[in-house]
Protein backbone atom coordinates (compact mmCIF):
# COMPACT_ATOMS: atom_id res chain seq x y z
CA UNK A 1 0.00 0.00 0.00
CA UNK A 2 2.67 2.74 0.84
CA UNK A 3 4.36 1.51 -2.45
CA UNK A 4 0.97 2.16 -4.45
CA UNK A 5 0.83 5.59 -2.82
CA UNK A 6 4.36 6.30 -4.01
CA UNK A 7 3.84 5.40 -7.60
CA UNK A 8 0.66 6.98 -7.86
CA UNK A 9 1.85 10.96 -7.26
CA UNK A 10 5.03 9.82 -9.38
CA UNK A 11 6.19 13.77 -9.59
CA UNK A 12 5.17 14.71 -5.98
CA UNK A 13 7.59 11.61 -5.06
CA UNK A 14 10.31 12.32 -7.58
CA UNK A 15 10.32 15.63 -6.38
CA UNK A 16 10.50 14.86 -2.32
CA UNK A 17 13.00 12.35 -3.42
CA UNK A 18 15.42 15.12 -5.56
CA UNK A 19 17.16 16.50 -2.56
CA UNK A 20 18.12 12.90 -0.94
CA UNK A 21 19.12 11.75 -4.34
CA UNK A 22 21.58 15.13 -4.52
CA UNK A 23 22.83 15.12 -1.40
CA UNK A 24 24.08 11.01 -2.05
CA UNK A 25 25.53 11.96 -5.11
CA UNK A 26 27.81 15.18 -3.58
CA UNK A 27 28.79 12.81 -1.14
CA UNK A 28 30.33 9.52 -3.01
CA UNK A 29 31.19 11.74 -5.86
CA UNK A 30 33.06 14.59 -3.53
CA UNK A 31 34.67 12.17 -1.31
CA UNK A 32 35.72 9.54 -4.13
CA UNK A 33 37.12 12.37 -6.08
CA UNK A 34 39.09 13.47 -3.60
CA UNK A 35 40.36 10.49 -2.18
CA UNK A 36 41.42 9.79 -6.18
CA UNK A 37 43.74 12.99 -6.17
CA UNK A 38 44.87 12.61 -2.47
CA UNK A 39 46.07 9.17 -3.32
CA UNK A 40 47.88 10.23 -6.78
CA UNK A 41 49.47 13.49 -5.44
CA UNK A 42 50.64 10.80 -2.35
CA UNK A 43 51.71 8.82 -4.86
CA UNK A 44 53.68 11.14 -6.76
CA UNK A 45 55.64 12.46 -3.53
CA UNK A 46 56.39 9.10 -2.67
CA UNK A 47 57.66 8.34 -6.15
CA UNK A 48 59.84 11.18 -5.31
CA UNK A 49 61.17 10.81 -2.00
CA UNK A 50 59.70 7.80 -0.16
CA UNK A 51 61.93 7.55 3.07
CA UNK A 52 63.90 10.76 2.42
CA UNK A 53 65.19 13.40 4.20
CA UNK A 54 66.27 16.84 2.39
CA UNK A 55 69.42 18.79 3.72
CA UNK A 56 69.90 22.20 2.98
CA UNK A 57 72.86 24.06 4.93
CA UNK A 58 73.21 27.26 5.28
CA UNK A 59 76.65 26.84 7.78
CA UNK A 60 78.03 29.48 9.45
CA UNK A 61 80.93 32.41 9.47
CA UNK A 62 83.15 29.54 10.30
CA UNK A 63 82.11 26.92 8.34
CA UNK A 64 80.15 27.87 5.24
CA UNK A 65 78.83 24.15 4.21
CA UNK A 66 80.12 20.35 4.48
CA UNK A 67 82.58 18.67 3.61
CA UNK A 68 83.41 15.27 2.46
CA UNK A 69 84.28 13.80 5.81
CA UNK A 70 81.24 15.01 6.97
CA UNK A 71 79.36 13.32 4.25
CA UNK A 72 81.10 9.87 5.13
CA UNK A 73 79.72 10.64 8.94
CA UNK A 74 76.66 10.64 7.52
CA UNK A 75 76.64 7.30 5.59
CA UNK A 76 78.13 5.44 8.78
CA UNK A 77 74.49 6.43 10.77
CA UNK A 78 72.82 3.41 11.43
CA UNK A 79 69.70 2.69 8.90
CA UNK A 80 70.72 5.56 6.24
CA UNK A 81 71.27 3.69 3.08
CA UNK A 82 72.47 5.96 0.89
CA UNK A 83 73.31 10.41 0.88
CA UNK A 84 73.17 12.23 -1.95
CA UNK A 85 74.72 15.75 -2.35
CA UNK A 86 73.75 18.04 -4.61
CA UNK A 87 75.86 21.16 -6.63
CA UNK A 88 73.99 24.22 -8.26
CA UNK A 89 75.81 26.49 -10.06
CA UNK A 90 74.78 28.50 -13.29
CA UNK A 91 77.20 27.55 -16.42
CA UNK A 92 78.03 29.40 -19.65
CA UNK A 93 77.72 26.30 -22.03
CA UNK A 94 79.28 26.54 -25.00
CA UNK A 95 79.64 24.07 -29.03
CA UNK A 96 81.10 25.42 -31.98
CA UNK A 97 80.82 29.11 -31.45
CA UNK A 98 76.65 28.53 -30.08
CA UNK A 99 76.93 30.00 -26.63
CA UNK A 100 74.07 29.26 -23.93
CA UNK A 101 74.07 31.47 -21.17
CA UNK A 102 72.48 30.52 -17.22
CA UNK A 103 72.14 26.88 -18.03
CA UNK A 104 71.60 25.37 -14.49
CA UNK A 105 74.60 23.13 -13.53
CA UNK A 106 74.07 20.48 -11.32
CA UNK A 107 76.94 18.44 -9.64
CA UNK A 108 75.45 15.17 -8.49
CA UNK A 109 77.16 11.46 -7.47
CA UNK A 110 76.00 8.23 -8.89
CA UNK A 111 73.62 7.56 -5.57
CA UNK A 112 71.49 9.88 -7.35
CA UNK A 113 71.07 7.81 -10.72
CA UNK A 114 70.46 4.50 -8.13
CA UNK A 115 67.23 6.66 -6.33
CA UNK A 116 65.91 8.22 -9.71
CA UNK A 117 67.11 5.33 -12.36
CA UNK A 118 64.65 7.01 -14.96
CA UNK A 119 66.59 9.90 -15.50
CA UNK A 120 68.61 8.99 -18.05
CA UNK A 121 67.05 8.24 -21.32
CA UNK A 122 69.72 7.70 -23.43
CA UNK A 123 73.53 6.67 -22.69
CA UNK A 124 74.20 5.64 -19.19
CA UNK A 125 74.43 7.19 -15.51
CA UNK A 126 77.45 9.10 -14.11
CA UNK A 127 79.24 6.60 -12.05
CA UNK A 128 81.75 5.84 -8.54
CA UNK A 129 84.80 6.04 -11.15
CA UNK A 130 83.89 9.63 -12.72
CA UNK A 131 83.58 10.57 -8.61
CA UNK A 132 86.39 9.71 -7.78
CA UNK A 133 88.65 10.46 -10.76
CA UNK A 134 86.72 13.91 -11.10
CA UNK A 135 86.01 12.90 -14.82
CA UNK A 136 84.98 16.19 -17.71
CA UNK A 137 81.61 14.13 -18.33
CA UNK A 138 78.08 15.11 -18.26
CA UNK A 139 74.23 14.37 -19.09
CA UNK A 140 72.29 17.20 -20.82
CA UNK A 141 69.00 17.57 -21.34
CA UNK A 142 66.82 17.84 -23.97
CA UNK A 143 66.81 21.65 -24.49
CA UNK A 144 70.59 21.81 -24.50
CA UNK A 145 70.68 18.62 -26.92
CA UNK A 146 68.38 20.85 -29.39
CA UNK A 147 70.26 24.01 -29.24
CA UNK A 148 73.65 23.19 -29.50
CA UNK A 149 73.48 19.57 -31.26
CA UNK A 150 70.54 20.35 -33.42
CA UNK A 151 70.66 17.72 -36.37
CA UNK A 152 73.85 15.39 -34.79
CA UNK A 153 73.85 13.00 -31.95
CA UNK A 154 75.43 14.56 -28.76
CA UNK A 155 76.47 11.12 -27.30
CA UNK A 156 80.25 11.27 -27.31
CA UNK A 157 80.35 14.83 -28.18
CA UNK A 158 82.02 17.33 -25.82
CA UNK A 159 80.76 20.88 -24.72
CA UNK A 160 82.41 23.61 -22.68
CA UNK A 161 80.44 24.54 -19.61
CA UNK A 162 83.17 27.93 -18.00
CA UNK A 163 85.69 27.44 -20.07
CA UNK A 164 86.07 23.60 -19.27
CA UNK A 165 85.54 20.68 -21.62
CA UNK A 166 83.45 17.90 -20.77
CA UNK A 167 81.93 14.39 -22.98
CA UNK A 168 78.69 13.85 -23.06
CA UNK A 169 77.79 10.22 -21.99
CA UNK A 170 73.88 10.72 -21.74
CA UNK A 171 70.52 12.66 -22.14
CA UNK A 172 68.21 13.27 -19.60
CA UNK A 173 64.16 13.43 -20.16
CA UNK A 174 61.71 15.80 -18.65
CA UNK A 175 62.46 16.28 -15.35
CA UNK A 176 60.28 13.87 -13.34
CA UNK A 177 62.03 13.98 -10.03
CA UNK A 178 61.25 17.29 -9.10
CA UNK A 179 60.18 18.01 -5.77
CA UNK A 180 60.66 19.34 -2.29
CA UNK A 181 64.01 17.33 -2.66
CA UNK A 182 65.17 17.62 -5.63
CA UNK A 183 65.61 21.23 -7.37
CA UNK A 184 63.87 21.68 -10.65
CA UNK A 185 65.40 22.08 -14.16
CA UNK A 186 66.18 25.37 -15.13
CA UNK A 187 64.17 26.58 -18.54
CA UNK A 188 67.35 27.44 -20.02
CA UNK A 189 68.45 23.63 -20.21
CA UNK A 190 70.04 21.16 -17.46
CA UNK A 191 73.46 19.75 -16.76
CA UNK A 192 74.32 16.97 -14.17
CA UNK A 193 78.38 16.47 -13.86
CA UNK A 194 79.91 14.57 -11.37
CA UNK A 195 79.91 16.35 -8.11
CA UNK A 196 83.49 16.22 -7.21
CA UNK A 197 84.02 17.84 -10.62
CA UNK A 198 81.07 20.58 -10.07
CA UNK A 199 83.07 21.19 -6.60
CA UNK A 200 86.55 21.46 -8.10
CA UNK A 201 85.25 23.72 -11.03
CA UNK A 202 83.28 26.01 -9.38
CA UNK A 203 85.83 26.59 -6.67
CA UNK A 204 83.08 25.86 -3.53
CA UNK A 205 84.61 23.37 -1.37
CA UNK A 206 82.03 22.65 0.13
CA UNK A 207 78.22 21.05 0.17
CA UNK A 208 74.94 22.49 0.78
CA UNK A 209 72.42 20.61 -0.57
CA UNK A 210 71.57 16.19 0.66
CA UNK A 211 69.25 14.15 0.05
CA UNK A 212 69.26 11.13 2.37
CA UNK A 213 67.97 7.96 1.79
CA UNK A 214 66.68 5.92 5.11
CA UNK A 215 66.31 2.25 5.04
CA UNK A 216 63.78 1.16 7.71
CA UNK A 217 60.80 4.16 7.74
CA UNK A 218 59.77 2.55 11.10
CA UNK A 219 62.80 3.54 12.49
CA UNK A 220 62.31 7.16 10.88
CA UNK A 221 62.30 9.48 13.43
CA UNK A 222 65.33 7.82 15.23
CA UNK A 223 67.23 8.32 12.39
CA UNK A 224 66.48 12.07 12.13
CA UNK A 225 67.52 12.40 15.24
CA UNK A 226 71.10 11.15 14.60
CA UNK A 227 71.37 12.98 11.57
CA UNK A 228 70.55 16.08 13.37
CA UNK A 229 72.95 15.13 15.84
CA UNK A 230 75.78 14.82 13.75
CA UNK A 231 75.20 17.94 11.57
CA UNK A 232 74.71 19.68 15.02
CA UNK A 233 78.71 18.09 15.98
CA UNK A 234 79.41 19.74 11.69
CA UNK A 235 78.41 23.01 12.57
CA UNK A 236 79.08 23.37 16.29
CA UNK A 237 75.38 23.12 17.63
CA UNK A 238 75.07 26.48 15.68
CA UNK A 239 71.59 27.24 14.93
CA UNK A 240 69.92 27.79 11.73
CA UNK A 241 73.12 26.32 10.13
CA UNK A 242 70.92 23.94 8.54
CA UNK A 243 67.22 23.19 7.73
CA UNK A 244 66.04 19.59 7.21
CA UNK A 245 63.02 18.42 5.42
CA UNK A 246 61.24 15.09 6.43
CA UNK A 247 59.46 13.92 3.14
CA UNK A 248 57.13 11.15 5.81
CA UNK A 249 56.04 14.47 7.69
CA UNK A 250 55.27 16.05 4.66
CA UNK A 251 52.99 13.21 3.60
CA UNK A 252 51.39 12.74 7.34
CA UNK A 253 50.55 16.76 6.61
CA UNK A 254 49.33 16.17 3.37
CA UNK A 255 47.10 13.11 4.26
CA UNK A 256 46.26 15.04 7.94
CA UNK A 257 45.02 18.58 5.63
CA UNK A 258 42.78 16.26 2.73
CA UNK A 259 41.13 14.19 5.79
CA UNK A 260 40.01 17.66 6.61
CA UNK A 261 39.26 18.60 3.11
CA UNK A 262 36.90 15.50 3.05
CA UNK A 263 35.26 15.81 6.15
CA UNK A 264 34.33 19.72 5.13
CA UNK A 265 33.39 18.53 1.59
CA UNK A 266 30.93 15.62 2.88
CA UNK A 267 29.46 17.97 5.87
CA UNK A 268 28.64 20.71 3.18
CA UNK A 269 26.95 18.26 1.05
CA UNK A 270 25.48 16.50 4.04
CA UNK A 271 23.49 19.86 4.00
CA UNK A 272 21.34 18.71 0.56
CA UNK A 273 20.48 15.29 2.96
CA UNK A 274 18.69 17.81 5.28
CA UNK A 275 16.65 19.42 3.00
CA UNK A 276 15.71 16.82 1.47
CA UNK A 277 14.55 15.12 4.39
CA UNK A 278 12.68 18.33 5.15
CA UNK A 279 11.07 18.01 1.87
CA UNK A 280 10.50 14.17 2.70
CA UNK A 281 8.08 15.56 6.28
CA UNK A 282 6.54 18.43 3.80
CA UNK A 283 5.10 15.47 1.69
CA UNK A 284 4.38 13.47 4.09
CA UNK A 285 2.51 15.47 6.11
CA UNK A 286 0.28 16.58 2.98
CA UNK A 287 -0.24 13.49 2.65
CA UNK A 288 -1.80 12.94 5.91
CA UNK A 289 -3.91 15.73 5.38
CA UNK A 290 -5.03 14.49 1.81
CA UNK A 291 -5.51 10.77 3.03
CA UNK A 292 -7.43 11.75 6.34
CA UNK A 293 -10.87 10.32 5.57
CA UNK A 294 -9.05 6.65 4.33
CA UNK A 295 -6.85 6.94 7.82
CA UNK A 296 -10.70 7.53 9.19
CA UNK A 297 -12.15 4.98 7.88
CA UNK A 298 -9.12 2.42 8.04
CA UNK A 299 -9.43 3.12 11.76
CA UNK A 300 -13.31 2.62 12.14
CA UNK A 301 -12.49 -0.76 10.77
CA UNK A 302 -10.32 -1.84 13.50
CA UNK A 303 -6.95 -1.04 12.04
CA UNK A 304 -4.62 -0.21 15.19
CA UNK A 305 -2.44 3.33 14.97
CA UNK A 306 0.67 1.18 14.78
CA UNK A 307 -0.14 -0.35 11.94
CA UNK A 308 -1.13 3.15 10.10
CA UNK A 309 2.05 4.73 11.83
CA UNK A 310 4.22 2.09 10.38
CA UNK A 311 2.62 2.56 7.15
CA UNK A 312 3.55 6.12 6.50
CA UNK A 313 6.81 5.82 7.89
CA UNK A 314 7.82 2.77 5.59
CA UNK A 315 6.37 5.52 2.69
CA UNK A 316 9.11 7.80 3.91
CA UNK A 317 11.54 5.47 3.96
CA UNK A 318 10.70 4.33 0.42
CA UNK A 319 11.41 7.84 -0.51
CA UNK A 320 14.89 7.94 1.06
CA UNK A 321 16.32 4.61 0.40
CA UNK A 322 15.25 5.05 -3.66
CA UNK A 323 16.74 8.58 -3.77
CA UNK A 324 19.72 7.46 -2.00
CA UNK A 325 20.27 4.39 -4.59
CA UNK A 326 19.60 6.41 -7.40
CA UNK A 327 22.05 8.42 -5.74
CA UNK A 328 24.60 6.11 -5.48
CA UNK A 329 24.27 5.73 -9.15
CA UNK A 330 24.76 9.17 -9.95
CA UNK A 331 27.78 9.48 -7.26
CA UNK A 332 29.54 6.41 -8.95
CA UNK A 333 29.10 7.51 -12.29
CA UNK A 334 30.43 10.83 -11.72
CA UNK A 335 33.58 9.90 -9.79
CA UNK A 336 34.31 7.04 -12.39
CA UNK A 337 33.56 9.92 -15.53
CA UNK A 338 35.84 13.03 -13.06
CA UNK A 339 38.57 9.99 -12.41
CA UNK A 340 38.62 9.90 -16.17
CA UNK A 341 39.15 13.32 -16.72
CA UNK A 342 41.82 14.25 -14.54
CA UNK A 343 43.43 11.19 -15.67
CA UNK A 344 43.85 9.77 -12.00
CA UNK A 345 42.75 6.25 -10.64
CA UNK A 346 38.97 5.69 -9.32
CA UNK A 347 39.05 5.03 -6.13
CA UNK A 348 35.51 4.33 -4.98
CA UNK A 349 34.92 4.72 -0.72
CA UNK A 350 33.13 1.91 0.54
CA UNK A 351 32.83 4.02 3.55
CA UNK A 352 30.77 7.06 1.65
CA UNK A 353 28.87 4.65 -0.45
CA UNK A 354 27.48 3.54 3.06
CA UNK A 355 27.30 7.22 4.70
CA UNK A 356 24.89 7.96 1.81
CA UNK A 357 22.92 5.31 1.70
CA UNK A 358 23.05 5.04 5.65
CA UNK A 359 22.33 8.56 6.51
CA UNK A 360 19.08 8.40 3.43
CA UNK A 361 17.47 5.65 5.72
CA UNK A 362 18.23 7.68 8.69
CA UNK A 363 16.91 10.79 7.15
CA UNK A 364 13.12 8.64 6.14
CA UNK A 365 13.11 7.60 9.88
CA UNK A 366 13.46 10.97 11.49
CA UNK A 367 11.98 13.14 8.84
CA UNK A 368 9.01 10.85 8.64
CA UNK A 369 8.08 9.61 12.37
CA UNK A 370 6.49 12.95 12.86
CA UNK A 371 4.17 12.76 9.75
CA UNK A 372 3.32 9.14 10.48
CA UNK A 373 2.83 9.75 14.33
CA UNK A 374 0.30 12.75 13.28
CA UNK A 375 -2.08 10.09 11.22
CA UNK A 376 -1.66 7.49 13.76
CA UNK A 377 -3.33 9.61 16.05
CA UNK A 378 -5.89 11.04 14.06
CA UNK A 379 -9.64 10.95 15.73
CA UNK A 380 -11.68 8.38 13.39
CA UNK A 381 -14.98 10.45 14.12
CA UNK A 382 -13.04 13.76 12.58
CA UNK A 383 -11.23 12.21 9.86
CA UNK A 384 -14.83 10.38 8.67
CA UNK A 385 -16.54 14.05 9.35
CA UNK A 386 -15.66 14.69 5.46
CA UNK A 387 -16.97 11.74 4.27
Amino acid sequence: MSWQNIISNKMRSFLTILGILIGVTAIIALITIVQGVTNEITSQFSDLGANSVSVQVSGTPLKAGLNDGDVKLLEEIDNVESVSPTLSVNGVVEREGTVKEDAAVQGRNHIYFENYPDTVIRGRNLTILDMDSRNKVCIIDEVISNELFFGTDPLGKSLRINGLSFTVVGISGEDSNTSVLQPSADENGKIIIPYKTAMSMSGVGTIHSLEIRIADSDRTDETVASIEASLDKAFSNKEDSYHLTNMDQLLDTLDSTTDMLTTMLAGIASISLLVGGIGIMNMMLVSVKERTNEIGLRKALGAEPKRIQFQFLIESIFLSLFGGMIGVILGVTISWAAAALLNIGLSLSISAIALGVGFSGAIGIVFGWAPARNASKLNPIDALRGV
